[in-house]
């Protein structure tokens, strides 16, 4: 199992309040627009964005919306959950 990194204890992160910080994490872990095709089937990345996003909400006192995020990434961990086709490539195979 990998280590944990601990930071120092005058470290500037401290400036930040927890929902700032899973806020700023959230968006790292976006996966964005011309990542999109690339990153997602990938369990690791969708779960890690779903696990963000459940912070969030936690953060905002929204437990139940959190849930579903926490949820969504079980699924993607246990591999039950697979991306859809692109639109566009199901458009094609239908016509």
């Amino acid at each position: 199992m990998s280590q944990f990194t601990h930071l120092p204890p005058n470290s500037q992160l401290r400036e930040f309040t927890c929902l700032q910080l899973a806020q700023a994490l959230m968006e790292k872990l976006s996966i964005s627009a011309q990542d999109w095709h690339r990153l997602k089937s990938n369990p690791k990345a969708r779960a890690s964005e779903q696990i963000a996003a459940a912070m969030v909400f936690l953060l905002k006192d929204r437990p139940q919306e959190a849930l579903v995020r926490l949820e969504v990434a079980a699924g993607w961990l246990n591999h039950s959950l697979t991306a859809p086709p692109c639109p566009d490539r199901q458009q094609k195979a239908n016509d």
